[in-house]
């Protein structure tokens, strides 16, 4: 997922109208944030598997079954369920997404994976110390 984040900031310099009119940058922005979005699910899937909890009824329900059990707060939901209603836009409705959304999520939206990872790392972190104490 970091890598992914990494590349998506590092192209800082497309510019809307770059966006638009380039097939090559609208298919790297759109590639790459799909990518970043379904390591995401597959980290949240890989924990919800390894703690043995409730099965999610769809990819935003995932993040849910994490506040459910205190691995992230309750309050991140209204930013990680719609990274996750994104995603079947882009894998469903491929032809319907508009420019503009796809645009202002790769300019404003980039933090949401940075504070995912962080959110995760520090369950990580208190998971394992919890396991070596016992």
């Amino acid at each position: 997922m970091e890598s992914y984040v990494i590349d998506l900031k590092n192209a800082h310099d497309i510019t809307y109208d770059q966006f638009v009119t380039d097939i090559r940058s609208q298919r790297f922005i759109e590639r790459t944030l799909h990518i970043a979005i379904e390591s995401c699910l597959d980290i949240v899937h890989h924990i919800i598997s390894e703690m043995k909890f409730r099965q999610p009824s769809s990819y935003a329900d995932a993040f849910a079954v994490l506040a459910e059990n205190g691995i992230i707060p309750l309050e991140s939901l209204q930013e990680y369920q719609p990274m996750a209603k994104f995603r079947n836009k882009i894998v469903h409705n491929y032809d319907k997404i508009d420019p503009e959304v796809i645009y202002g999520i790769f300019k404003k939206r980039l933090g949401t994976f940075d504070r995912l990872k962080k959110e995760v790392e520090e369950f990580c972190e208190r998971y394992f110390q919890q396991k070596e104490s016992n």
